[in-house]
């Protein structure tokens, strides 16, 4: 096993030696693809699609998913832009991407607001949360701006804004002493619970997504890319897959029992009022629990070299989650589109179903298009032939070791090796399906 001290001094004053060959793991593009499908399923109100999500079957959703998974991400890209470019190229890179994202909140405000004016229905501007703007738009442009105000379905985007800007300093706490970073960030959680610490907005002083809570996924998920390694026996032990199964079962019946009518007497009324609600603004710890459960899940029966990830559905997974921002904005343009056409043309089944496939079958058409644009203006150079995928991402060991290997003596117990040895994080091409190379710009949503 590394040195702690050791390393971290070379991570604080030298460039690791620079190694090429390395992939790209996919399977964070596929969580981050099915994720957005999931979204923009849950986000189309009334929709029989929304069980085809993870939202009816246990306490999490696919918000927990893509925020962690956003958190490895960012831990990546910007690792790459350090050991590159240095300290200066990580905030550079960082404050350009929150720009990006803080440029999408803003377009998308317009284009809902946009949208509920043309299809002239007045409730769907108390629904979306857009009434204030059509009657106030200068004041309430005015705190979009400043990220106090958005429509419904985009309360992330302002959050992923905050959390950019900030990540510089974050990533530098991790390289040194990312135990004592993840304790903060705990302890940050904890202390929202107990006094109800939240950022002030407009009109209602409530932000949907809490970032003083909804921090502690995006942490855990750049921790686990630096220390993952070193906690992985406890995570893939049997002990914790049982623990995990029993939560995931638990909670399945709980959430089965909360939204099906004829159950609702197999679940006490005292456990009811006990668990319910369940706080999604402030990521109540039942959810975080569970999320946690699922993740130890997929850490057990996903291997990198999964060959799932060949299917055609799973290549379009991996397109929208490679293009996560714009598909994101899309898929809330696309559930406000559906929800207009089930109040106009029909709300039955078919309808539904329609639109719940139409819409992914979109959203992945999109995505296929912005990566075709980015080969062609030589943003992402094509792939060459296969190597091993990178062992700095969560779920993978050394190269050319087995994915459970115990062989501790080589494995990595930082981020020094992502940087030693993924000089671009280039796509060289997986055994399974190519994804776009990491890029100082491909963090996060």
């Amino acid at each position: 096993m590394h040195d702690r001290t050791h390393i971290s001094k070379r991570l604080a004053d030298e460039s690791p030696p620079e190694l090429e060959g390395f992939g790209r793991d996919l399977r964070i593009d596929a969580c981050r693809g099915i994720a957005l499908w999931c979204i923009f399923l849950d986000h189309v109100p009334d929709n029989i699609g929304s069980w085809l999500t993870l939202r009816h079957y246990g306490f999490s959703d696919a918000a927990e998913v893509f925020m962690f998974m956003s958190g490895v991400t960012c831990a990546l890209a910007y690792g790459r832009a350090r050991q590159r470019e240095g300290w200066s190229g990580v905030l550079g890179r960082s404050l350009r991407r929150g720009w990006d994202i803080y440029a999408a909140s803003l377009l998308l405000t317009l284009a809902c607001v946009t949208m509920v004016y043309l299809a002239g229905r007045d409730h769907l501007a108390d629904a979306t949360n857009t009434r204030i703007l059509l009657e106030h738009p200068g004041a309430a442009l005015a705190h979009a701006a400043i990220l106090q105000y958005r429509p419904v379905n985009t309360d992330i985007l302002p959050v992923f804004v905050i959390y950019h800007v900030l990540f510089a300093p974050l990533l530098w706490l991790l390289l040194r002493v990312p135990n004592v970073t993840l304790g903060a960030s705990v302890l940050l959680y904890g202390l929202v619970h107990v006094f109800g610490w939240t950022v002030p907005a407009w009109p209602h002083n409530v932000w949907f997504f809490n970032p003083l809570a909804w921090q502690l996924l995006l942490v855990l998920g750049a921790w686990w890319v630096i220390e993952g390694n070193r906690f992985r026996p406890w995570v893939t032990s049997r002990a914790a897959l049982v623990l995990a199964v029993l939560y995931l079962v638990f909670s399945l019946i709980i959430a089965l029992s909360s939204s099906i009518k004829p159950l609702e007497p197999l679940l006490p009324q005292t456990l009811t009022n006990l668990l319910f609600p369940m706080d999604k603004s402030n990521l109540s710890p039942l959810r975080l629990l569970h999320f946690l459960a699922r993740a130890v899940l997929a850490a057990w029966f996903v291997p990198h070299n999964w060959r799932g990830l060949a299917t055609p559905v799973m290549r379009g997974a991996i397109r929208c989650g490679a293009n996560s921002l714009p598909i994101y904005c899309l898929g809330v343009l696309l559930a406000f589109a559906s929800h207009v056409a089930l109040l106009d043309i029909s709300d039955g089944l078919a309808m539904q179903i329609a639109l719940s496939l139409g819409g992914i079958l979109v959203m992945i058409v999109a995505a296929m298009l912005l990566s075709s644009i980015r080969i062609k203006t030589g943003r992402q150079p094509r792939s060459t032939q296969p190597t091993e995928p990178s062992p700095a991402v969560p779920g993978l060991r050394a190269a050319a070791k087995p994915w459970r290997s115990r062989d501790s003596g080589h494995l990595t117990t930082s981020v020094c090796s992502l940087l030693r040895r993924n000089r671009l994080l280039a796509p060289q091409q997986s055994p399974v399906v190519m994804g776009p190379r990491f890029r100082g710009n491909d963090s996060g949503v």
